[in-house]
Order: structure tokens, then C-alpha cells, then sequence
């Protein structure tokens, strides 16, 4: 069985007092939560302080992105070692965002991937298809080359921290969401793809989630379908009482 992540990803928002806030409240609501591993993602300068704050729960902590070096002349980057240092448990890596507006291609974001498996960390994997690749049919294409290459070289024992996240780039902070089918059929897609590059026990034990507007009113339908294994949650992320609302999904 896989056990289910919902993550929230703070982006840039809250100063380290307010995610300090955010996490603690969010701990106090979920500590019944068991059968649901929790993860939140605030801001490089706000880490280790929701690292100390949850310090003793279940919560991990996630850095938003790393630079794939230990260390050296990289002014103003982040690597794998120091967040893991502070308390983190995973790195978010490829997000669209990552992708458009900083221009990360799939042979960066694959450089990430192996200097998060030089750790202990934990990897979420992001990829997903704009609008314009889906309606001119480009989309499996589009997952294709993004988990190939972004997985490209990596050992199957390396696969066990591995979380891959589906986000259609046309439903991130739009309002829009696929639909409960459109989720399955990419996240199957998926799926069959690591079958492929690894075989079925890395295939059947990967965790993927959904990403795109996940909001309180379309969680439980998302977390119905079998190739879901969970959510990375952006903006409902921010609102705790939305973001404990989508951990405690009903299983329909």
C-alpha cells in the first residue's frame, strides 16, 4: 500500500513568524492524522525555523529547490547538504514554475535528481503539460521526455525516495483542475512509464500526486482514483483550515 502525501507549497509567501504559525496550527489540527504523511514547504529563509517547530511531529519539512552542488563558488544558491543540515526531509525540484520563469530544462532538473540521491533526502518530481501541449495531443509526449530525462541515469535503488508530482502547468493557480479522470489517465500514464524504466515493484510502490487547484471541494474525488497517491497543494496550502480539510480527504 501507498501511503498517501499531501504537501503544501508555500512558495513566496509568510515571513518566518507567520510559517511558524501556519505549521504549528496545522500540527495542532492533523495530530490524529496517521494513515497520511504531511509535508509543508515554506521559504529557504523560514526552513529551519518550521524545522524546529515541528521538531518531534510527523510533518516533514520541504525545500521549495536546491542547487545541484555540495558546495563551492554559487552565489546565492542552496544545495542538498545544507537544507538537509537544518532539518528538511525533501526537495521540491522541476516545478513549472522553475521551469518557465527560470528557465530549467529537463538536463538541470536531472542534475538535481542525483545530487538529492547523494542524500538522505527525499525527492517530489515535478512535471506536467501546458494547455497548448494537451490540445495539440503533445501531452504523453510531454510526460514521456520529462520523467525520462528528469529520471535519466538514476539507480532503482535510488527510486525509493522518489516522488513524482503531476501538475498541468493550465491548472496551477488558474482555478482549474483535471478532472478525476484526466488525473487517472495521466497518473496511469505515468505509472506505466516507470514500469518501464525500473519495473512493476518500483512502478507499484512510487507515490504520485496530483497538483493543480487543489482546493477542499475536489479532493476527495482526486483521492478516489487509484493512481493517486496524494497532493501538492499551493495556494489552499496557505489557508489552515482549507489545508487540513484536503489531509483529512474522504475516502469515497
Amino acid at each position: 500500500m501507498r501511503t498517501p502525501i499531501i504537501a503544501g507549497n508555500w512558495k513566496l509567501h509568510n515571513t518566518r513568524d507567520q510559517a511558524i504559525a501556519l505549521s504549528t496550527g496545522i500540527k495542532s489540527q492533523t495530530s490524529d492524522v496517521t494513515d497520511v504523511e504531511i509535508v509543508v514547504a515554506p521559504v529557504f529563509t523560514a526552513l529551519n525555523a518550521v524545522a524546529d517547530a515541528l521538531r518531534g511531529s510527523s510533518i516533514k519539512v520541504a525545500a521549495q529547490n536546491c542547487y545541484p552542488q555540495a558546495q563551492g563558488a554559487f552565489t546565492g544558491e542552496v544545495s542538498p547538504q545544507l537544507v538537509e543540515d537544518i532539518g528538511c526531509n525533501y526537495v521540491i525540484i522541476g516545478h513549472s514554475e522553475r521551469r518557465q520563469l527560470f528557465g530549467e530544462d529537463d538536463a538541470f532538473i536531472n542534475r538535481k535528481v542525483h545530487a538529492l540521491a547523494e542524500t538522505g533526502l527525499g525527492t517530489i518530481l515535478c512535471i506536467g503539460e501546458t494547455l497548448a501541449e494537451r490540445e495539440s495531443g503533445q501531452m504523453f509526449n510531454v510526460l514521456r521526455r520529462q520523467v525520462c530525462e528528469g529520471l535519466k541515469g538514476l539507480g532503482i535503488e535510488s527510486m525509493v525516495r522518489v516522488v513524482i508530482a503531476y501538475e498541468p502547468v493550465w491548472a496551477i493557480g488558474t482555478g482549474k483542475t483535471a478532472s478525476d479522470q484526466q488525473a487517472q489517465e495521466s497518473h496511469a500514464f505515468i505509472r506505466s512509464l516507470l514500469d518501464e524504466l525500473y519495473g512493476a515493484q518500483v512502478a507499484g510502490a512510487t507515490r504520485i500526486l496530483y497538483g493543480g487547484s487543489v482546493k477542499p471541494d475536489n479532493v476527495d474525488g482526486l483521492m478516489a482514483q487509484p493512481d493517486v497517491d496524494g497532493a501538492l497543494v499551493g495556494g489552499a496550502s496557505l489557508k489552515p483550515a482549507d489545508f487540513v480539510r484536503i489531509i483529512k480527504f474522504q475516502k469515497v
